[in-house]
């Protein structure tokens, strides 16, 4: 574990400054057993945010919202960091965290994803112990929203790392970005993670699940507002065009990464999940019909970019 210690991580933060969330987070990173490097946060509020920051800290103000895919993208490249932690502005770090997910990466060079255990704010339920790949093509969270009772005690591999606690390896997101960006900056928000993780196995990267690696997390605390905090049918409690994003992002990632051999076997689930998709939005969200033709551009630019993912491999293995 000496190679551990002397592994340099790099903190990307980005906010949108509501409720105050920052503050807190800033403070568990301070308490950590096992600092980071540098902390970069990235100010997606209109109006600044309203605290005052510690020195270790650096502030990218843009005075608009780049979004997350964008803003992550500006902090990864901005980071000199090995190990790089993606954190929303709605969570808290237990003081160990980082010391021990880092463990997870020096379990083997190809694990570029670690995912600790990921409470929700009540420290009773979870929230994630590890993001995989469902058969209806959508991200599902290991435990999401059961009570923890000690059933994920065992470090394991896992298909990818939840967008709201995400810790990458350099090298991984260096080995699978598209062109310049790691993150694809057409979801703007939803399904990067999964994006990401897809990807990186596509690429012959490995997650790994680490369950002393503990954080807390305000499920939706920055996009659905008070009143959907940790609370199950999310899309309910999104705006329009969040909403908007939510469904084009799963069509996207799946164009970019899907065989056809997996697409074939899956297309009964997808079928009847996107259905059900129809049913709600034309029972209560009817003005997104109108809307959601707006979107068939990124598909197109999606099976440009599977293209380009698809000549990399090609490259990787020559």
């Amino acid at each position: 574990m000496e190679k551990m210690s002397k592994g340099l991580v790099s903190i990307i933060i980005v906010t949108a400054g509501v409720q105050g969330h920052l503050k807190t987070l800033l403070d568990s990173i301070e308490r950590q057993t096992h600092q980071a490097s540098e902390t970069i946060i990235i100010d997606n509020s209109i109006n600044g945010i309203a605290i005052t920051l510690p020195k270790w800290a650096k502030l990218y103000t843009n005075g608009k919202n780049l979004f997350y895919c964008q803003a992550l993208n500006l902090g990864v490249k901005e980071s000199k960091g090995e190990f790089i932690l993606c954190l929303n502005d709605d969570v808290v770090l237990g003081e160990r965290f980082i010391k021990e997910a880092l463990k997870g990466f020096f379990i083997s060079p190809k694990i570029g994803m670690v995912s600790g255990k990921i409470m929700r704010s009540d420290k009773k339920i979870l929230d994630s112990t590890g993001l995989f790949l469902s058969i209806l093509f959508t991200a599902t969270e290991r435990g999401y929203g059961a009570l923890d009772k000690g059933r994920f005690e065992r470090e394991q591999y896992i298909f990818g790392v939840n967008g709201a606690v995400a810790f990458y390896r350099r090298k991984m997101l260096e080995d699978i970005k598209i062109n310049s960006d790691y993150f694809d900056e057409d979801y703007r928000i939803f399904y990067e993670d999964l994006d990401i993780a897809w990807r990186a196995q596509n690429f012959g990267w490995r997650g790994y699940y680490m369950p002393k690696a503990v954080a807390f997390h305000a499920r939706g605390a920055t996009v659905r507002g008070s009143a959907g905090v940790s609370k199950p049918y999310a899309r309910h409690y999104l705006s329009d065009d969040l909403h908007l994003d939510l469904l084009k992002n799963r069509y996207i990632t799946i164009i970019k990464n899907a065989s056809f051999i997996s697409l074939f076997i899956h297309l009964p689930f997808i079928f009847i999940y996107d259905l059900a998709s129809l049913v709600y939005i034309i029972l209560f969200r009817k003005r997104l019909t109108k809307k959601m033709p707006l979107n068939f551009k990124y598909l197109k630019v999606a099976v440009m970019k599977r293209k380009i993912i698809k000549n990399m491999q090609l490259f990787q293995k020559k």
